[in-house]
């Protein structure tokens, strides 16, 4: 079996991909997902987020050990189904600084830069709300304000950072980022619209695109130095060949992408020769870069129950189901987040460096909640503010662990490792106890419940460590560059490989200062026109 363009991974970028490159009826277009179609009804239903992780549509990845966060292993939720983390996400569109592009094209990315770039953001987006120079009327992806339900404690949220000196920034992915207002959304007519619901669904009759679920490719087949096709698992370890005539390309995300290509022969000779893989290409930097952002609560109890954890009880969600379903309206048409701040500590007086996701609900005060089982969340209201690291310095990987693509990639962030990592999130930890004290929460507040001890620098770190979870914004394992340890170049061609590319969030040289799905549309969107080109 033969096709012009096999694209390997049905997330944010690949349906993007898929949707552009099949858009020529001359381009036979392949796309293989790993997972299952996305017909878990908690996909679509924008609350229902709290049921996706560790669920069949979730690979359910952990870390090592963290040695500078106590030894713990991490979570690390990945979208496994068609739209990937798109149909898994908490639906926040935040597109990051204009100097994160900036960065890029001054490392010689030519093309990069904020500019050139911010056509691709304005390709995909209708905005709902928005109608500026910086925004999209006419793309697939729907972006709004939450229409159909807010708590009191969210103008608290936004009064009280307005009052320790945040200027109100009714659009962070405007003008300027720094600043608190209500956070934007993938969400269109009170449903999550996903990367396949956007891109993917409204073009799956093209006669010219193909799309296989529950798919794993088990290698890209090189010959020559050229990438001609994929070896697939499909049904019981059924193994089959596909050729490419034009290109493979890979969109499986900053785990998979890098494990693919080390599984194919691309990567370091010597970490590859230990898991049994002749190198056929040696790029020393696969699977190098990782980077990520990292959270942790502080968070007080609340005197009344207009929050969201008191909907957790087993009555309260029949009857905002049945709201739902009846009227599209109430709490479960928005995610766990409402709203969003993006600040500056003195280490980065130019640019901001931590980020606040705003959630109106309380995480617990002994540690024994999991920030990824909605089980483990006490039934009693409060509200968080969840202080964020966005330029983190650390530095990780991802290695293999074996040979057999079913295998689970080692992933290794090597978090808080550069001592500025746990610096920025101390100073913004303090940011947000003061927020949480402000006059604007006193009609709300009843205490504060974490961080249990304010007292010290290395009382708040302690409690970084005990409650720190990453934002599963993982990037960078296949970057896009021009020294030594750049796997691919600015028209995302892996070095030395011809006709394979790789187009998700893997190629980001350094991380973008918010959330990534909204740069990962943006790179599809580009990376598709430079296929097309």
């Amino acid at each position: 079996m033969t096709f012009d363009y096999i694209i390997i991974g049905a997330g944010s970028a690949g349906c993007v991909l898929a949707n552009r490159l099949s858009g020529n009826p001359n381009h036979k277009v392949l796309l293989i997902e790993a997972g299952g179609p996305d017909k878990k009804m908690e996909i679509h239903i924008p609350a229902g987020y709290a049921k996706l992780h560790r669920s069949e549509v979730d690979w359910g990845y952990w870390t090592e050990p963290q040695a500078h966060v106590l030894n713990r292993r991490l979570y690390q939720p990945r979208g496994k189904t068609l739209g990937g983390c798109s149909s898994t996400n908490a639906m926040a569109y935040v597109r990051g600084n204009k100097e994160d592009y900036n960065d890029w094209a001054d490392l010689g990315n030519e093309g990069w830069n904020y500019e050139e770039i911010l056509p691709y953001f304005k390709k995909s987006e209708h905005n709902e709300q928005i109608n500026n120079v910086f925004h999209g009327k006419d793309g697939l992806l729907n972006v709004t304000y939450a229409k159909h339900y807010k708590t009191p404690f969210t103008d608290a949220f936004v009064q009280g950072c307005i009052e320790n000196g945040f200027k109100e920034n009714k659009d962070y992915n405007g003008d300027k980022q720094e600043g608190v207002g209500l956070l934007q959304f993938t969400i269109k007519d009170a449903k999550r619209h996903s990367a396949a619901t956007a891109f993917l669904k409204p073009v799956m009759s093209r006669p010219n695109l193909t799309v296989y679920t529950r798919t794993i490719v088990k290698q890209v087949l090189i010959e020559n130095e050229k990438a001609i096709g994929v070896e697939v698992i499909r049904g019981k370890n059924t193994t089959e060949k596909i050729l490419a005539n034009k290109e493979v390309i890979l969109s499986a995300g900053s785990f998979n992408s890098p494990q693919l290509l080390m599984l194919s022969g691309i990567g370091d000779k010597d970490e590859l020769k230990k898991a049994g893989i002749s190198c056929k290409k040696e790029l020393p930097g696969v699977g190098k870069n990782l980077q990520d952002h990292l959270f942790m609560g502080v968070t007080a109890l609340s005197r009344q129950q207009f929050g969201q954890n008191h909907y957790l009880s087993k009555w309260n969600q029949a009857k905002a189901l049945m709201q739902y379903l009846f009227t599209k309206k109430g709490i479960l048409t928005i995610g766990p987040l409402e709203a969003a701040a993006f600040g500056m500590t003195d280490d980065s007086p130019d640019r901001v460096d931590y980020q606040f996701h705003y959630a109106s609900l309380q995480i617990g005060d002994d540690y024994s909640v999991d920030m990824y089982d909605i089980n483990t969340f006490p039934q009693n209201d409060g509200f968080t503010i969840l202080p964020t690291l966005l330029r983190p310095r650390s530095r990780g990987y991802v290695g293999l662990r074996s040979n057999n693509p079913l295998d689970a990639p080692v992933i290794q962030p090597n978090f808080l490792s550069d001592e500025q990592d746990s610096t920025t999130l101390i100073k913004a930890t303090r940011k947000a106890i003061d927020v949480i004290n402000s006059k604007a929460f006193e009609p709300y507040r009843d205490r504060l419940i974490t961080p249990p001890d304010c007292s010290s620098d290395e009382a708040i770190l302690l409690h970084i460590q005990k409650q720190l979870e990453t934002v599963y914004h993982p990037v960078g394992t296949c970057k896009m560059g021009n020294d030594e340890m750049a796997v691919v170049d600015n028209q995302l061609r892996v070095k030395g490989i011809e006709g394979l590319r790789v187009i998700d969030s893997s190629i980001m040289p350094t991380i973008v200062s918010g959330n990534t799905n909204a740069p990962v549309y943006m790179i599809a969107e580009k990376g598709a026109d430079l296929v097309l080109k």
